[in-house]
């Protein structure tokens, strides 16, 4: 209820406890296939397991309230999902992992699957900025720096520049998403739990090797060649080596080079590629924010929100949660950042200090990129709006152009005495800047007055944007 930034998007519904609660099952399952087919496990084991390891079977709220004993989710999963199986197959439950293994391994399978709606929302929001971008051009606006009217520049310009951020997020995200590791490594991270268990009796083993376990799992062709080729003729300590390997492909994630439980970069990068997004989108929503309030009027949401209590106003409310996200996000990564300095082989409090700040940041993302969507799918841009605002400044928004003009003919100290003075009467004097600049410049021995039509040109905002129109087009080039 007090977070409509992310009620009802799909990252919700991806890291819920429920979602959690299946993506360990889905760890416990994939490494006992990935045993089964390197001869460390029967199959039927490996069958027996993965048929019990269904989220609804299992209650999530007596978990959690059991994981106060031990610290953790995974150890009452461990016991029920023990209980759950005949005597002669449940001791290959979990059989040499340690906790951490699992739950890392699922808070990268969340993440994982979180991130394909996120990527999806993304793709959405580019592609609406860049028919913003190209429609818009040439639809010139005011410019501002420090809160105030600077040089003019195009509204495509802008839209562009928000694209750009769009695909920075959505590339990192690409490139976290194809590297999340699983995690195996047992106790202290050398796999010896799965080397001192050893393989399995030659008969189960021959049954893995027949089932095919470790074909049928979503990882790669790889876990079925280690299930033919491996089964029953590998050693306990090279089947134990090749684990690692065979239990990511069976999940579809990456293979850890070394057990990370303490080398906590996957997390990092995660954490830093979420923050990114959310700050990439906060920018856009920012602008919106600004240029849609009632005094500036160049923006709007196609669709407001209402208030409470004052029937006229339409609110920007998308971009008002997305700049919510964008605020919260730095300092759920800073936690996950500072969880690095985690001592020994296995911490105490670094890992556990992760959970929720990482569901937290999958969350804000999720909320934010479908926002972010809706918000460019439906921006309202008046160009009339912004062009009356060229002129509030009476053609003082140009006078860095009438600088460079001026400096090559009366020096650079004399054109921006003159300018100065010229910005002075214009604000007193209640005229334009043109107007202003024909009388003060007739006097200037250097220029012997100028052309009312040059000054004309000169001084009109919409013929200085410089290459914003090329800039524009560039950028819509980036795919």
């Amino acid at each position: 209820m007090l977070a409509p930034g992310r009620a009802g998007c799909r990252a919700e519904s991806t890291t819920g406890d429920t979602a959690f609660l299946q993506a360990m099952l889905d760890a416990e399952a994939a490494l006992t296939r990935a045993q089964a087919a390197l001869g460390l496990a029967p199959a039927e084991a490996a069958r027996a397991i993965g048929a019990a390891c269904d989220a609804a079977r299992f209650d999530a709220r007596e978990l959690a309230l059991r994981a106060r004993d031990g610290g953790n989710p995974v150890i009452p999963l461990v016991a029920r999902l023990t209980a759950a199986l005949p005597a002669t197959l449940a001791p290959y439950v979990h059989r040499g992992a340690t906790s951490q293994d699992i739950l890392d391994t699922a808070a990268m399978l969340v993440a994982a699957r979180t991130l394909e709606p996120v990527l999806a929302d993304l793709d959405r929001t580019e592609r609406a900025l860049a028919r913003l971008a190209a429609t818009h051009r040439d639809t010139v606006m005011p410019g501002r720096t420090l809160t105030q009217h600077a040089v003019p520049t195009t509204f495509g310009l802008k839209a562009a520049g928000w694209r750009s951020l769009v695909l920075d997020a959505r590339d990192r995200l690409r490139s976290v998403r194809a590297t999340l590791p699983a995690q195996l490594g047992g106790a202290a991270g050398t796999l010896a739990a799965f080397e001192a268990y050893g393989p399995a009796a030659d008969e189960a083993t021959e049954a893995g090797a027949e089932a095919g376990i470790g074909t049928t799992g979503a990882g790669t062709a790889g876990a079925g060649t280690a299930g033919t080729a491996g089964a029953g003729t590998a050693g306990a300590a090279e089947a134990a080596l090749r684990l690692p390997a065979v239990f990511a492909g069976e999940l579809g994630l990456a293979e850890p080079a070394l057990p990370w439980h303490t080398l906590r970069t996957p997390v990092a990068d995660l954490a830093a590629a979420l923050a990114f997004t959310a700050g990439a989108l906060g920018k856009p929503a920012a602008d919106v924010l600004t240029l849609s309030r009632t005094e500036i009027g160049e923006l709007s949401e196609g669709a407001g929100g209402g208030s409470s209590a004052m029937p006229h106003k339409a609110n920007p409310v998308r971009a008002t949660l997305i700049a919510a996200a964008a605020r919260r996000a730095p300092a759920l990564a800073a936690t996950l950042l500072g969880s690095m300095t985690a001592e020994d082989e296995r911490p105490a409090g670094a890992w556990h200090a992760e959970w929720e700040p990482l569901r937290d940041l999958l969350r804000l993302a999720g909320g934010a990129a479908r926002d972010a969507a809706e918000l460019a799918e439906g921006l309202r841009v008046h160009a009339g709006t912004m062009r009356e605002h060229l002129y509030l400044t009476h053609g003082l928004i140009v006078s860095e152009r009438l600088s460079a003009e001026l400096a090559p003919l009366v020096g650079r100290s004399r054109a921006k005495a003159l300018l100065t003075d010229a910005a002075r009467r214009t604000h007193t004097e209640g005229t334009t800047l043109a107007e202003v600049l024909a009388t003060v410049l007739a006097d200037e021995p250097a220029l012997g007055g100028l052309d009312p039509a040059v000054l004309t040109e000169l001084t009109d905002p919409t013929r200085y944007t410089g290459g914003a129109g090329a800039l524009t087009d560039r950028a819509l080039e980036r795919r």
